[in-house]
């Protein structure tokens, strides 16, 4: 069973948070706030923020400056990962990823069912790598931006989580782009 590894050193990351939303403004994006403060409590770097509309090429254009970035090694992104027309999150993501994270969005499903039931089908979370930088895409509410941290990156984003996390493996991430 998963736990924390006391002997291991925590290691923190670097994490840009990206609010995806037509109306929010930072005074008001509390979504994006509640991750701030989660990544912030748990050890970790704030290595940037921003809020871009809800058009595909504005967010897999961010996406991509931050995975260039050398100071940010996980992008979580709130909004934008429902099933409306405005609704792009998801598909930018993809336009970015070099490998997904196929089993985030059923962990991440399990987690909300046992909190909104099968209202949880309506999401469509999403993970990846790119670049050697993990994405991450989550719901835009408060909420779900708990569940997503509290039940699953607090965990996967701590270098002492057992049997495995994805700290342990960031520096192979990019290991097919070395020179042999």
């Amino acid at each position: 069973m998963s736990r924390i590894d006391e002997s291991r050193d925590f290691i923190p990351v670097r994490i840009a948070v990206l609010t995806v939303s037509d109306t929010r403004e930072e005074a008001d994006d509390r979504s994006g706030d509640t991750l701030v403060q989660r990544l912030e409590a748990a050890g970790h770097i704030l290595a940037a923020r921003a809020i871009v509309k809800d058009e595909r090429e504005a967010i897999a254009a961010q996406l991509r400056d931050w995975c260039e970035d050398t100071g940010v090694d996980a992008i979580i992104s709130t909004g934008g990962t429902g099933l409306t027309g405005r609704d792009v999150t998801v598909e930018a993501h993809r336009d970015v990823y070099e490998k997904e994270i196929d089993a985030f969005g059923t962990v991440f499903t399990h987690v909300s069912m046992a909190k909104i039931g099968t209202s949880a089908v309506q999401s469509r979370a999403t993970a990846g790598v790119a670049r050697g930088t993990y994405l991450f895409a989550l719901p835009g509410s408060p909420g779900a931006c708990k569940d997503a941290w509290d039940e699953i990156l607090a965990l996967q984003l701590d270098h002492r989580h057992r049997p495995c996390n994805f700290v342990e493996i960031m520096p192979r991430l990019d290991e097919h782009r070395r020179r042999k």
